[in-house]
């Protein structure tokens, strides 16, 4: 039982951790962009003064409030309706990555000091970086940074088409 398990734990695993590295590698640019665009000064200020215990009470809302839109989005895709569930799953992911990392970001020091969230944090870390140590990830790493180059170019002559026919016009 142990052989079956071990090679499905990875798998699964390797697919937790892809699905979470692409819609981080969208949510930490919308995260930058709410902090330039938006003073929260007095609600940053508010969640730096909460305990630790506060501090995981409240860095766990968004998990536990965003957490059932992935059933909600399977169901709507197992109904055929598979682009609201699309739309519903990552709209729903990136909010929840969103929340969470802004307000990780603000009460790590804290979160740290809880004997079990700073373990189980190290063990997420331990995994994290052995999956980014493999072969496979670095594929994907390389795949998927060759994907966004070739999305850059294509936005850039997009925009120098609709630049020149703007031109054209005048």
């Amino acid at each position: 039982m142990k052989r079956i398990l071990k090679p499905v734990t990875y798998i699964a695993a390797t697919i937790y951790f892809l699905v979470d590295a692409v819609f981080m590698a969208v949510a930490k640019p919308i995260s930058r962009w709410i902090e330039r665009h938006f003073d929260f000064r007095r609600l940053r200020g508010w969640i730096r003064s909460l305990s630790p215990y506060c501090s995981l009470a409240l860095f766990s809302v968004p998990v536990i409030i965003l957490e059932p839109i992935k059933p909600v989005a399977a169901y709507l895709a197992a109904t055929g309706q598979v682009v609201s569930g699309a739309v519903t799953f990552m709209v729903g992911e990136l909010l929840k990555l969103v929340l969470v990392e802004r307000l990780f970001q603000l009460t790590r020091d804290k979160l740290m000091r809880i004997p079990a969230f700073a373990w189980a944090y190290g063990k997420y870390s331990e995994v994290k970086a052995w999956l980014q140590a493999t072969d496979a990830w670095r594929a994907i790493r390389a795949l998927s940074r060759a994907a966004r180059d070739t999305l850059v170019r294509a936005r850039a002559r997009l925009v120098g088409g609709f630049s020149k026919l703007a031109a054209s016009r005048d």
